[in-house]
């Protein structure tokens, strides 16, 4: 079952639920609004090679190109050990063409810390440091939790994929 905004905010002030910096502004019906931190990393994989290119995010925005998957990272550390997360775009960027979680959306319960971002354009589009760019729910487990219920992961965000050839 998934949380109302009222309850994200209650379940903040007890620690169930973890958002920082929380600002009570970005609270919506059944999500929180999270912002972009200020990193973009562009990555190209060609054959056996990745190369990887770090882009601080000027204050004056920069523009996303079509057809390129950029990494970047929620600038709130978001988890809970009682609740799965789901990370979402906004529709109103999704209207503009811009693609957020491609694969991943799912958090499992006990993750903490800022989330790695699949950032993809249909078009050239502006995007700036600390800019709302997507939602996350909050959603109640049925059953018994394995296997981050143990305490917080320790992913780091960004997060490059470790691809390894097929044997």
């Amino acid at each position: 079952m998934i949380l109302t905004g009222s309850k994200i905010t209650n379940e903040v002030k007890r620690g169930n639920i973890v958002i920082g910096p929380f600002n009570l502004e970005q609270i919506n019906p059944n999500s929180y609004d999270y912002r972009l931190g200020d990193e973009l990393i562009l990555f190209k994989i060609k054959g056996n090679t990745k190369n990887a290119k770090r882009i601080k995010i000027p204050e004056t925005g920069y523009i996303l190109k079509p057809g390129r998957t950029y990494l970047a990272g929620t600038y709130e550390i978001l988890g809970s050990k009682k609740y799965a997360m789901s990370l979402i775009g906004k529709s109103s960027l999704g209207r503009l063409g811009l693609f957020l979680q491609v694969s991943a959306n799912l958090g499992h319960t006990g993750s903490c810390h800022r989330w790695t971002l699949e950032l993809v354009s249909a078009k050239q589009l502006k995007i700036y440091p600390n800019m709302i760019i997507g939602q996350i729910s909050f959603w109640d487990n049925r059953g018994r939790l394995s296997p981050y219920d143990k305490g917080y992961s320790k992913y780091n965000n960004p997060k490059l994929s470790k691809l390894r050839k097929a044997k």
